[in-house]
């Protein structure tokens, strides 16, 4: 099915702002290594950006944590598809993410990650829908852009597997 998509987010909008988050990143870690994890498959775009643009040593591992199937709501309930290959113990660790809204995936996410005895963790997300936030405890250390609610895609966040290689983020008139 195809689907009408605005633009709301341009290319060279999302490049200028990926280039000052990862200013910051170097910055506040300067003369340290960082440890990216990127939460599958909708950060894929926003963390290789990122990495490129990022000052300081840098290392990659990956996780797949889903909550919405094939909706546009969150489920509520996370599944870990996949784990990390590494362990991330006395690391400075911060987690890449396309969109937090509800907060429900990372409000589970982050307290499995601690147990895991990092030295720092730290949070990104591309986008931010502060409005939706169902849970209190989620802090965002690195913000690409806050959104108003509404469904968006492209630049790796999808509709059902769909307009992740959209090169800016638009919004789905569904």
């Amino acid at each position: 099915m195809i689907h009408k998509i605005t633009e709301y987010i341009s290319e060279e909008a999302l490049d200028k702002r990926i280039r000052e988050v990862a200013a910051q990143i170097s910055k506040d870690y300067a003369k340290k290594e960082i440890r990216l994890i990127c939460i599958l498959k909708g950060s894929v775009f926003y963390t290789c950006e990122l990495a490129k643009r990022i000052t300081v040593p840098i290392t990659l591992d990956f996780m797949s944590v889903s909550s919405y199937g094939s909706g546009t709501e969150s489920s509520g309930t996370i599944t870990i598809n996949k784990d990390l290959d590494e362990s991330i113990e006395g690391r400075d660790v911060i987690i890449v993410e396309d969109i937090i809204d509800s907060g429900n995936t990372l409000s589970k996410l982050i307290p499995m990650l601690q147990v895991r005895k990092p030295a720092s963790l730290k949070v990104t997300t591309l986008l931010d829908k502060p409005e939706r936030r169902e849970v209190d405890d989620v802090n965002v250390d690195y913000v690409g852009f806050e959104i108003e609610d509404k469904f968006v895609v492209g630049y790796g966040l999808d509709y059902d597997q769909s307009y992740r290689d959209l090169p800016y983020i638009g919004i789905v008139e569904l």
